[in-house]
């Protein structure tokens, strides 16, 4: 997900897609602990995704 496409969303929409991501890194991780994690990339794009999350969020309230 790109940053410009997180713009366009509103603050109810971010925060949902916030949630989205924690429950799938969440997933991701428990996987990842239990070895059926097939690709540990995931977990990286998952995490900069949340970030980038956060960023948008934090440039609106501002």
């Amino acid at each position: 997900m790109k940053a410009t496409e997180l713009k366009e969303l509103s603050n109810e929409q971010l925060e949902a897609k916030l949630k989205e991501l924690k429950d799938q890194l969440f997933t991701l991780r428990f996987q990842h602990s239990i070895n059926q994690l097939d690709n540990p990339h995931k977990l990286v794009d998952v995490k900069r995704d949340i970030a980038r999350v956060l960023t948008v969020m934090n440039q609106k309230n501002v």
